[in-house]
């Protein structure tokens, strides 16, 4: 046989196993890496619902619904956190674009009002001018709402932009509640004012 011709057909025995099988075991390599969503997961003593729902990419009003025989404010190590793994329909949920008259209060950064975190919100960002207490269930942790109708000397006038990034025990249903910087006494001048939230995001 003619030494060309043996070493093509050689070449392409060699390469014929290359091409019909090294792309199935890929495509099973690739398949097997793949892992489902956990249904729960058991909270360690430094955990917050915040940090578990960056954990597992879950949006915090969710998880915070599924869970809500459990005070946010008192996570502890060894309980079992239900996880809700969200459908588009839940994230589209999340902006409503609704307006509500509410009643507002303000607090400062004392320890004494922040469940012994002084300066820091529930998702533990410091405390600032735009920082506000809801309730979860009303306005979604993380929204962004537009405040107006307020009178305050400390805050932008006309209005202003804030975030929905902490919680209290006493803000329940159509009450928010606005930080401000100052110790306790200055801040309580602020009182009780009705104002309008429309939830932006």
């Amino acid at each position: 046989m003619n030494k060309q011709i043996k070493n093509l057909i050689i070449a392409c025995l060699v390469s014929v196993p290359f091409i019909g099988y090294a792309a199935p075991a890929l495509a099973e390599s690739n398949a097997a890496t793949t892992c489902p969503t956990p249904s729960t997961y058991t909270a360690t003593d430094t955990d917050t619902f915040w940090g578990i729902s960056k954990k597992f990419n879950i949006p915090l009003s969710l998880l915070l619904q599924e869970n809500s025989s459990i005070d946010p404010l008192n996570l502890s190590g060894g309980m079992v956190i239900k996880l809700h793994t969200p459908k588009p329909t839940d994230i589209g949920n999340e902006s409503t674009g609704k307006q509500y008259s509410m009643v507002a209060t303000a607090y400062s950064g004392a320890a004494a009002e922040n469940n012994s975190y002084a300066n820091l919100d529930f998702m533990g960002n410091t405390l600032k001018i735009g920082t506000i207490a809801v309730d979860p269930s009303v306005i979604p942790l993380g929204s962004k709402v537009k405040i107006s109708g307020y009178t305050c000397p400390l805050l932008p006038k006309g209005g202003m932009i804030a975030t929905a990034t902490d919680v209290g025990s006493a803000i329940k249903g159509n009450r928010i509640d606005i930080f401000l910087p100052g110790t306790p006494s200055q801040v309580s001048g602020f009182g009780m004012q009705n104002v309008s939230v429309k939830v932006l995001k």
